[in-house]
């Protein structure tokens, strides 16, 4: 066994090595890839059983994070993201408590990440999902392809190019969003590379996929047709046997909250669906026949969704190789949210005697396989138990990252990706007047030694469900509930609750969820 300080004297070399490396190449491009209700181990990398080799192969030869969190909501996730700051701080999501700070605009100071590269040459395109205010071009984008429709993947009605509305999308057009995003982000890079080869660029591409309504191209739905009959515990159990060789921070499988379902209980919705459908994570056995086809064809229509996805990635990532870009392009892959219990019909609703998965039938995963993809963790989207905010996050830069196959445990958030693309651009944040210190770490460290990056906590909020993680301890209460404890190094599943053997830490850990809270309270208000 190599001494404790031979160690040491390792893992610096390391460090100083690839960090000398990176700030000596030229500029990196970066590409960030976000999917949109996205389970945990919804990719093969991360446990799975859906096709993912583009991104599979990605953590092959980058780093896989273990411990990477967004916000529990699309919206909040996207404005931390693009700003460096958690959700409440710059009006993206409400400050509990306080109706006076609502959902709105972003603080002048709350710049996006393009504005702070244009000082180091970047262009920036954007591609896909926006869902924060303002639009796109207005917040720095250079150019945009943004479809601004949660409700329907062929034919989407509100569609923007560089901000400026297109025509809505025919239903019988040839028009899949996946594919259109892609397309767009693809013509981005191309249009790049011809006029604009000696500036870096930064692409954001955002999915619209695998949220809700799950529809998907008939060809990939074959593909999956028969894989889910098996039911949801099989399953599950298949992707933690996967899992549990990752060592994601946890010994044991969560256990399935069958009295859970999604947050607003939409009976009308299982009307217009039929009897098919449930709202509650039942024993797969339970189920009628008629349920039981349905809700395998759901998972089906889900992984179709996915597999997609990871398809087009694969196109993009073909377009850097060919523009000579892949070597010096750090991409950075991870999901909005935790998979969604949602069950709701909207849109152009459900048609019963439509295809499942197309333009006329509307139907949402729920919560029977949104425990299955959030396996191992707890609970779904808009919950921060770790099954809403625990999200995958890839990193690959061939040119910066000698690391090949590695893992990673260093706990990071969505606050941390504007940190680390400015350090990656050598780019010192720029100060805006008012603007508060951000809260996020640059990751950089990370890429050559686990734990190398540490926070003094992480904090969430969302439609009253609460939360803080300092080191391995972590509170969480839904909303009207009492505080729960939990020791994360071991129990990331959050089966043990350690609030009455140790209340002294469970009131340290409240007094500082407060005093954040406070703190972002006085940066929502504060003078622009």
């Amino acid at each position: 066994m190599r001494r404790p300080i031979a160690k040491f004297v390792e893992v610096l070399i390391a460090t100083c090595v690839s960090l000398t490396s990176a700030v000596a190449s030229p500029q990196p491009n970066v590409l960030i890839i976000l999917a949109d209700d996205l389970g945990y181990s919804d990719l093969g990398c991360y446990g799975g059983e859906i096709e993912t080799p583009n991104l599979d192969r990605l953590a092959a030869d980058g780093l896989q994070y273990l411990q990477f969190y967004n916000t529990a909501r699309c919206w909040p996730t996207r404005g931390a993201l693009l700003t460096g700051y958690y959700a409440q701080q710059i009006r993206r999501d409400v400050i509990s408590g306080d109706p006076e700070v609502k959902v709105g605009a972003r603080p002048k100071w709350a710049r996006l990440l393009p504005e702070m590269l244009k000082s180091a040459g970047y262009r920036s395109y954007h591609s896909g999902k926006w869902h924060v205010d303002g639009g796109p071009v207005a917040g720095g984008f250079d150019h945009s392809y943004w479809i601004d429709d949660q409700d329907r993947h062929f034919s989407p009605k509100k569609l923007y190019s560089d901000d400026e509305a297109l025509p809505a999308v025919k239903r019988d057009a040839d028009f899949y969003s996946t594919v259109a995003i892609a397309d767009h982000a693809i013509g981005q890079l191309k249009e790049h590379a011809a006029k604009y080869p000696q500036q870096p660029f930064f692409e954001y591409l955002a999915f619209t996929v695998p949220h809700f309504p799950i529809q998907a191209l008939p060809e990939d739905i074959d593909r999956y047709r028969e894989r889910y009959k098996r039911g949801w515990e099989a399953v599950r159990k298949a992707r933690w046997d996967k899992i549990d060789r990752l060592d994601v921070g946890t010994q044991s499988l969560s256990d399935v909250e069958f009295n859970i379902g999604p947050r607003n209980d939409r009976t009308h919705a299982l009307e217009k669906v039929g009897p098919g459908e449930i709202n509650r994570p039942r024993p797969w056995d339970e189920l009628t026949e008629v349920q039981a086809e349905l809700q395998a064809t759901k998972m089906a229509i889900h992984a179709a969704m996915v597999d997609r996805m990871d398809r087009e990635i694969g196109r993009v990532f073909q377009q850097l190789r060919d523009m000579g870009a892949w070597e010096n392009t750090v991409v950075m892959f991870l999901s909005d949210n935790g998979a969604s219990a949602e069950v709701m019909v909207r849109g152009d609703g459900h048609d019963r005697a439509a295809p499942l998965g197309s333009a006329d039938s509307f139907l949402c995963l729920g919560p029977g396989w949104s425990t299955v993809s959030n396996t191992p963790f707890r609970r779904h989207k808009t919950w921060v138990f770790e099954g809403g905010i625990s999200t995958p996050l890839i990193v690959h830069w061939p040119k910066g990252i000698p690391a090949k196959g590695e893992v990673r445990h260093n706990p990071g958030h969505v606050i941390d990706i504007v940190p680390t693309v400015l350090d990656l651009a050598n780019v010192k944040k720029p100060s805006y007047p008012n603007a508060p210190e951000p809260p996020g770490k640059s990751l950089v460290p990370s890429f050559s030694a686990d734990n190398s990056v540490s926070h003094d906590c992480l904090w969430w909020s969302h439609q009253g469900s609460r939360a803080l993680r300092a080191g391995d301890m972590k509170i969480v209460a839904d909303e009207g509930e009492p505080w729960e404890l939990y020791d994360l190094n071991g129990d990331r599943a959050e089966s043990k609750n350690l609030a009455k053997s140790q209340p002294e830490k469970v009131q340290e850990l409240a007094e500082l969820w407060d005093e954040k809270l406070e703190e972002f309270r006085r940066d929502a208000t504060r003078a622009e």
